[in-house]
């Protein structure tokens, strides 16, 4: 038995090696292919031309008895391959999935930066605009200050002479036209201060 078993190998080996002619059953044929591998299922066949594999269901059945067909091995071994691709596939898919997630994220995350950069940015221009207007204000208000301190310092009313009585100069009274501004300046003054207390409120808070 041994004998015959090598004696059989030997032959399918040879018959492996050497060029050969294939027909299916539906009449394709396959000229001066060499079998490089036997698969439970079919034959893989290499020629000139390329790599290709026919199934030992389209082949005649003197080829399937030559290579030993086993149609219940060859559905076992079609099963396991095709489950063997769809876990290949669903693999990919998920490898494809994941990567997809991450670039997202990444994605994300970028924006996010961007986004915090243009916020942190945003606060230091609106600080510095709010630095500069509380600068203004507290000029004008030192401005005001001085000018109504300077118009409070002179008197309220003015004397001038309008002629003489028994040789006397006779005086009339009036206000001191001077000072006529100092409502609408304390008013000016009032909206200054309240101001530079609002952007006062804003610094801080733009500064936290």
């Amino acid at each position: 038995m041994n004998k015959t078993a090598l004696a059989i190998l030997a032959a399918l080996c040879v018959s492996i090696a050497l060029a050969d002619d294939f027909k299916t059953i539906d009449g394709k044929e396959y000229k001066s292919v060499t079998v490089s591998r036997v698969e439970p299922d079919g034959l893989v066949l290499s020629s000139k031309s390329g790599i290709s594999k026919v199934y030992f269901a389209e082949l005649p059945k003197d080829v399937q008895e030559r290579f030993n067909y086993d149609p219940e091995k060859a559905a076992a071994y079609s099963a396991e391959q095709n489950s063997a691709q769809e876990q290949f596939r669903k693999q990919q898919e998920e490898a494809l999935r994941q990567k997809a997630e991450a670039t997202a994220k990444n994605n994300q995350q970028a924006g996010a930066q961007i986004t915090a950069a243009d916020a942190a940015s945003k606060q230091r221009q609106n600080a510095q605009a709010l630095k500069a207007r509380y600068a203004e204000l507290q000029q004008e208000e030192d401005d005001l200050l001085h000018r109504i301190g300077k118009i409070e310092n002179l008197p309220e009313n003015l004397h001038q002479q309008s002629g003489t009585v028994y040789g006397r100069p006779k005086y009339y009274t009036y206000p001191n036209p001077a000072r006529a501004d100092l409502p609408y300046l304390h008013s000016h003054l009032d909206d200054v201060r309240r101001e530079k207390g609002g952007v006062r409120q804003q610094l801080e808070q733009a500064q936290r």
